[in-house]
């Protein structure tokens, strides 16, 4: 090994994300939560859980919020709220994490893929008009790494074509555009408390939210086997119902999420300002009247595994959110889309790499990993 190596490799690891280290600031509260839920001896569909949803409802400038189990089951119960059924079509971005047209899948219907924005990675509204058919039904917009997808010529294309929009926010709680919370724009917004995510529970967890009663009533059905009384099924539903161990938890961390995202906010702040300008390296843009959450801190560079690798070398951690779009994995096939159907997409996925992002990540740290990006580009 030679002696570069073994300075760089002795190096105290930057992660790419530090639960502990949150946990270490609030483990305390935390466990007061669980205790009180251990008491209640209520564990599913209780006080926490109630508490939760108007919590979040009230952060997202929503009506109505419905907890669920997962991320990905809200998006498969709001799409069933929307009145997506089997031979439908939902359009999304092709560059997304899978659960987003998975969804789409499991109620038989079919994912009709957008190319993204290649400045904002966000659905780009311009390629929509090619894209809809007689059995389009329904439009997700994913708010990606943190930041707000071009929602208003969304909508307007929605109305204008009797479409449902259902927010993806699994990444972008708190974020806004134009002055609007993500989640409050579209007939469902649905949103994963995963546990790395800015809002992160300690196991699997999610909600949706919506601005209608009618949609909130049905939604709390679905979730619940489709129980409209106790024993009485009205429809077919689901088993999908947040914990109040994880609505205990996700409450503790509610107090704290304003700090933490000013805290994202500052981080990401001096990474652009050590990054700006520098040859090679495209920082995250925040267009005008958008409010980025940061989730992910996320640079285009045109040899982005070898800038991995580097990073590696250098014990600072990374991620590649997502290497292989959705038009290309095995899973969508019998799509029948090839290399180039969706170009925005597919060098966005060759390119992109996230930095460490974490509330409690230091500014010597974010110098370090700046300063490797930096040699990386410029050697």
């Amino acid at each position: 090994m030679s002696q570069q190596t073994q300075t760089t490799t002795s190096l105290r690891a930057v992660p790419q994300l530090d639960l502990a280290a949150q946990y270490a600031s609030i483990g305390e509260e935390i466990r007061g939560a669980i205790e009180r839920v251990l008491a209640s001896q209520q564990f599913i569909l209780g006080r926490e859980g109630a508490a939760l949803e108007t919590e979040i409802a009230h952060l997202c400038g929503a009506a109505h919020g419905i907890g669920v189990a997962s991320g990905t089951d809200a998006l498969i119960l709001a799409l069933r709220a929307c009145g997506v059924s089997a031979g439908d079509e939902v359009i999304i971005p092709p560059f997304t994490f899978v659960a987003t047209a998975s969804a789409v899948n499991a109620i038989g219907a079919r994912p009709v893929f957008v190319d993204i924005r290649p400045d904002t990675y966000n659905l780009d509204p311009s390629d929509l008009p090619r894209r809809v058919t007689k059995k389009t039904k329904a439009i997700i917009p994913v708010h990606l790494y943190g930041l707000p997808a071009d929602m208003d010529p969304i909508l307007d294309f929605a109305r204008a074509n009797d479409l449902r929009v259902i927010e993806d926010n699994a990444q972008s709680l708190g974020a806004t555009y134009k002055g609007r919370p993500t989640g409050s724009m579209s007939d469902v917004a649905c949103i994963s408390f995963y546990p790395t995510k800015n809002l992160g529970a300690y196991g699997d967890a999610g909600m949706m939210v919506t601005n209608s009663g009618e949609a909130a009533e049905r939604l709390r059905r679905l979730r619940n086997h489709g129980q409209s009384g106790k024993y009485v099924s009205s429809e077919a539903g689901w088993n999908s119902r947040l914990d109040e161990i994880q609505a205990a938890i996700l409450r503790v961390k509610l107090r704290r999420l304003p700090e933490w995202q000013r805290a994202r906010l500052s981080n990401a702040a001096t990474y652009s300002k050590l990054l700006l300008g520098v040859p090679g390296i495209a920082p995250p843009l925040i267009p005008e009247n958008y409010s980025h959450a940061f989730h992910q801190y996320t640079i285009r560079v045109e040899q982005r595994d070898a800038l991995q690798q580097f990073l590696a070398e250098r014990n600072i951690g990374s991620a590649v959110y997502y290497p292989v779009p959705l038009h290309l994995q095995p899973l969508y096939s019998s799509l029948g889309h090839k290399p180039g159907d969706f170009p925005h997409a597919e060098h966005a996925a060759k390119e992109v790499i996230s930095l460490p992002m974490y509330p409690e990540l230091q500014a010597d740290q974010i110098a370090r990993v700046a300063e490797a990006v930096i040699e990386f580009v410029t050697k």
